[in-house]
């Protein structure tokens, strides 16, 4: 990023929507004139493969980064994340964030909430904003938007200079700001694609997907870690393991029902939320199997029905006290046998 300027990426629509087009035309025409802006355009990010320019721009941008999208913010940021484009996730008062609503009765056991894994690897000191194209009408919004967060990282950057040391200078000539080629959004689109998203801000690593996708298309790192190792065996239109996640943390961004796209979403409590609204109706269980067993028999494989993978790994652990079979128990395993 030049100095004293934020990248803003339009992130175009999936096909060619004349009306999404249009929005898109009219914003980069409008964002061109913004002083503070480094403009640039890029196919959509849930189709841009590893190698693709648009990608590699991307993981170029080193400060703060302003993405403009037809996607939830949260299924953008950890798109984002994904490729290793990695920051704090900024906020917008266009996309207010679900909160929990506090309410609880006196007295109810809560059971025992496991921890989020979190992003993980190096995370730079810079803010990665993300705008959704549908949220409303018109391009001047957006624009009001971009300059306000630009604002806000003008205010950081002077904040951050200030407590620094002073430093030597390189002077020179100030480096002019590429200008996006126009004929970038009459670009044929990307190829669609279709795989799951992870929001690790959400997952507890429980291994539900694993468990229950039976296509390969979930795997570990190195350190356990849950992730999408065969993205390419994902079946098309097919969002099952979304249904399954017990936190909602598996996106597909594409796909109809707000929750599985990437909305935003509360706290998950059973007595709470009803899961078959969340989802689109029906139970989301038997709704996920159906659609599991529709693409095994697609493939010539036997439907399994909801008998495999359905049951979570990590049952809540009981309460009582350990008895004298407990202490047996631990004593075998210390013996070296």
């Amino acid at each position: 990023m030049s100095r004293n300027r934020v990248t803003v990426v339009i992130s175009q629509a999936q096909g060619k929507n004349p009306v999404r087009r249009g929005l898109e035309e009219s914003l980069a025409a409008a964002l061109l004139m913004e002083p503070g802006v480094e403009l640039s355009i890029v196919p959509h990010l849930y189709d841009l493969e590893p190698g693709h320019t648009g990608r590699l721009f991307l993981e170029s941008v080193a400060g703060d980064m302003i993405v403009i999208g037809w996607f939830y913010p949260r299924a953008g940021f950890w798109l984002l994340d994904r490729m290793g484009v990695k920051g704090r996730e900024g906020s917008s008062p266009m996309h207010p964030v679900a909160e929990d609503d506090g309410e609880s009765d006196e007295g109810d056991e809560k059971p025992e909430k496991m921890s989020p894994i979190g992003a993980t690897g190096t995370i730079p000191d810079r803010q990665i904003t993300l705008l959704d194209l549908r949220a409303k009408p018109g391009h001047e919004a957006y624009v009001e938007e971009v300059r306000r967060i630009i604002g806000e990282a003008r205010a950081r950057q002077e904040a951050a200079r200030a407590s620094r040391p002073a430093a030597l200078v390189e002077l020179g000539l100030p480096k002019p700001a590429p200008v996006p080629d126009p004929s970038a959004l009459a670009a044929p689109p990307a190829a669609r694609r279709w795989y799951p998203v992870i929001d690790y801000s959400r997952c507890t690593n429980c291994m539900q997907c694993l468990d229950f996708c039976l296509f390969g298309v979930y795997g570990v790192d190195g350190g356990e870690r849950i992730l999408v190792e065969s993205q390419d065996n994902c079946k098309k239109g097919c969002p099952a393991c979304s249904r399954v996640c017990p936190e909602q943390a598996i996106m597909f961004p594409e796909y109809k029902t707000p929750a599985i796209a990437g909305a935003p979403v509360g706290a998950v409590s059973g007595l709470k939320i009803d899961l078959s609204k969340l989802f689109g109706g029906g139970d989301p269980m038997a709704t996920a199997a159906r659609e599991r067993d529709r693409e095994l028999e697609k493939d010539g494989r036997q439907a399994v029905g909801p008998t495999v993978g359905m049951a979570p790994r990590r049952a809540t652990r009981a309460t009582t006290p350990p008895d004298e079979l407990d202490g047996l128990v631990d004593a075998l395993d210390k013996l070296d046998i």
